[in-house]
């Protein structure tokens, strides 16, 4: 039997009907309306109801940004579509009579993805940190999607890595968000090309271009630009940083890293090793964890809330 799983990112909704082992049989996405809850929840009840035509289907997983309660129904803060409180599966339950529904974080949905079909395939404790334009995770402890007493675990984005730093959007200073982000690599990116040297292709880029985003810095990365590769490495330092704190409270055997900036691969992860190292407590005496890069990529949401929601339906029937 097939599970549906639908993942709600900021400019985009994706759904898939997924397969008992993870395979994808179909998929659709559609944009994320602006501003518009409504259509949002329109939006996903059309994707849901077209990928369940002709199928007998298990459940449906919602992976949804921001904080969600332990329940797995509602969305208590999900800054970028403004939810506060939002009963999600609720709303959902009501146009889709009979559909076992559930509401899970999008980063938990991705880790445990990876953790059942991807890089944690043989493992028994894993952290997911997704890199993109904030920072997300998941944590995978022995064997068992960590939520935590209120449902919120494995906010590693807002573990807070500079007492009285940047500010964050969750009304905190200083969380790794802010320094291991790609919104941060492009702060950093802008700083060097600011500071001229290494950075004067970046300038150069920046002034033909009209702005950096992105693309173009991964672009500069993938050509061994020397200031677009010092960003890169500095921001896999901040990460390495937080890795090692995450280490002295979990003890995973792998670091799996997810999201756009995750694409440039060893070029992230040596300056994150390198900086784990460096900050890890008791180093020569712990072994030291894997670092890899997610296998899933895109379809890591939808195939974990997918997964989540058959477990919990097959454990409630």
């Amino acid at each position: 039997m097939h599970a549906i799983g639908i993942d709600i990112g900021g400019t985009k909704i994706a759904g898939a009907l997924v397969s008992r082992d993870g395979e994808i049989i179909r998929q659709l996405r559609r944009p994320t309306p602006a501003g518009d809850r409504e259509a949002l929840i329109d939006h996903v009840v059309e994707i849901v109801t077209e990928l369940a035509g002709g199928e007998e289907i298990a459940a449906a997983g919602i992976a949804a940004p921001g904080f969600i309660d332990a329940t797995q129904s509602i969305v208590y803060y999900a800054p970028n579509i403004n939810w506060r409180s939002e009963p999600l599966r609720e709303h959902l339950s009501e146009r889709l009579p009979g559909l076992a529904i559930t509401v899970d974080n999008d980063a938990n949905a991705a880790g445990w993805a990876e953790y059942r079909f991807g890089v944690g395939r043989g493992v028994r404790d894993m952290t997911l940190l997704t890199i993109g334009t904030g920072v997300g995770g998941a944590i995978i402890a022995d064997g068992q999607l960590l939520r935590g007493g209120f449902g919120t675990a494995g906010e590693i984005g807002h573990l807070r890595v500079v007492p009285g730093g940047l500010a964050c959007g969750c009304g905190q200073r200083g969380c790794i968000e802010q320094y291991g982000s790609g919104r941060a690599l492009l702060r950093m990116a802008n700083d060097i090309a600011d500071a001229g040297g290494i950075g004067q292709n970046l300038a150069a880029v920046r002034e033909a271009q009209g702005a950096l985003d992105g693309a173009l810095v991964a672009a500069l990365i993938a050509e061994n630009d020397p200031g677009a590769l010092a960003a890169l490495r500095e921001l896999g330092g901040w990460l390495g940083q937080a890795a090692a704190s995450i280490t002295a409270i979990l003890d995973p055997e792998v670091f799996a890293f997810g999201g756009g900036v995750a694409a440039a691969g060893e070029l992230l992860l040596e300056p994150v090793r390198e900086a784990y190292l460096a900050h890890v407590p008791a180093r020569g005496y712990h072994p030291e964890p894997t670092f890899v890069v997610a296998e899933l990529v895109n379809d890591a949401g939808m195939v974990g809330a997918a997964d989540l929601a058959r477990i919990r339906a097959e454990r409630a029937s």
